[in-house]
């Protein structure tokens, strides 16, 4: 497992970035569905940055989170995501960071410790992408509702949550995989219900 610490290298090293444009089993980019869906996205769109505007905001708004419309099927590879409409935070980061790739654009995953006080602690998922003019960025796509307002204003972020509350861990590493955590919870639970009553924690993001 792969994981990375952001940094603000200009011009891009293309070669530095590769795991970032990669394919994996779970990112997969090169998936003729995620190629077709990306290259709409990036249509008329004007640099990097512009595109990233665009396959963020798609995810966000188009793919429903599984626990918030309280329906299934449990998604985990970005295809499968792309092909259902939907999936929890982790899968819908999955399917973003496919689309970034597959258009060319450095994307990676992210994770937030998130609880304290209000519930135990679960993972959070969400992505980062490398921007031309800022470096990396954090984005969050797992879908407004009442409270969450997350958007894409570079070089500001604008997360779904803050996570720094007691306990909580707003992580600044970047990952080129998801964590088997999650794959295993995505791969193994079969209802929506399920996942919700078994969402991983762990202090090592």
């Amino acid at each position: 497992m792969q994981s990375f610490l952001p940094s603000v290298p200009k011009p891009l090293d293309v070669a530095k970035y590769d795991p970032f444009l990669a394919p994996c089993e779970v990112i997969d980019c090169g998936h003729t569905a995620v190629q077709e869906r990306a290259a709409l996205l990036a249509h008329g769109r004007d640099g990097d940055e512009d595109i990233a505007k665009a396959c963020f905001e798609w995810v966000r708004d188009e793919i429903q989170h599984s626990s918030d419309l309280e329906r299934g099927p449990v998604t985990c590879k970005a295809s499968e995501v792309l092909l259902h409409g939907t999936g929890f935070c982790f899968a819908k980061s999955h399917l973003l960071a496919a689309l970034l790739r597959a258009n060319g654009v450095p994307a990676g995953l992210s994770y937030q410790r998130l609880g304290g006080a209000r519930q135990s602690f679960v993972l959070h998922g969400l992505n980062a992408v490398h921007l031309p003019r800022i470096g990396w960025y954090r984005m969050d796509a797992r879908g407004n509702k009442a409270g969450i307002d997350a958007q894409f204003t570079p070089p500001r972020e604008r997360l779904a949550w803050v996570g720094k509350d007691e306990g909580e861990i707003n992580s600044n590493k970047i990952w080129a995989t998801p964590m088997t955590e999650v794959v295993t919870l995505l791969r193994t639970c079969s209802t929506w219900r399920d996942v919700c009553a078994n969402l991983p924690d762990t202090t090592d993001i």
